[in-house]
């Protein structure tokens, strides 16, 4: 055989196998969200996703993360959710499944600024890929579901943990991240040492009780 014949269906391996990653998403696009626990306000900088296939979505995420601060202090901020929800956040369209999320963030309870990789399995990706019988109990109908959702919830001293869940198919969690600090403070050093605002609900609660740190551990 000809070394241009072997160059060809290398070429021609290695481009099947490029279409074959780019249809393994059974859905439009994922949806990355993300939450703090109740009272410790999270402010996010950047998000940015790198795909199966190399690519870089850069700010797939940014802003406010989903949080309760009921009032008068009633809410309980204290260990990780047992029925997570999927916070806020977008869709990532165009990509194809996660490989790696980059997330720096505000922590304004403390205030402390926080950076991290998030490494996602291929066993994650094959959850998100993974079609399930599921009962939606908001139209009463059985559907095939998938979790095409990655939730990242963010807790003071740098805690994070990741789950993948559907609209009508329970969380899964998938891994539990502790973040380093970035020694360049918010917004990369940009704002002198400036923090963003924190809400007044949550001032009040920590002030009255502090931050449960060893809650998230």
């Amino acid at each position: 055989m000809s070394n241009f014949l072997r160059v060809a269906i290398a070429a021609f391996l290695l481009s099947g196998c490029t279409l074959a990653n780019s249809e393994t998403l059974p859905y439009k696009a994922w949806r990355l969200g993300f939450s703090a626990p109740n009272y410790m306000d999270v402010w996010i900088e950047t998000a940015d996703v790198i795909d199966v296939e190399g690519q870089v979505y850069r700010r797939a995420m940014s802003g406010i993360a989903a949080i309760q601060s009921p009032p008068n202090n009633t809410g309980d901020p204290r260990g990780w959710p047992e029925k997570p929800g999927p916070g806020k956040g977008k869709s990532v369209t165009g990509a194809n499944l996660p490989k790696k999320i980059y997330v720096r963030w505000q922590s304004l309870v403390e205030p402390q600024t926080y950076k991290m990789v998030i490494e996602i399995s291929e066993s994650t990706r094959e959850l998100m890929r993974k079609g399930e019988k599921a009962f939606c109990a908001a139209d009463g109908k059985w559907i095939t579901g998938y979790r095409e959702v990655l939730a990242i919830n963010l807790a003071p001293g740098g805690m994070a943990k990741v789950w993948v869940m559907g609209s009508c198919l329970p969380a899964i969690e998938v891994a539990k991240v502790k973040a380093e600090i970035d020694p360049r403070g918010p917004y990369e050093g940009k704002s002198g040492g400036k923090y963003d605002k924190l809400s007044d609900q949550s001032k009040a609660y920590i002030e009255k009780f502090g931050v449960p740190y060893d809650s998230w551990k």
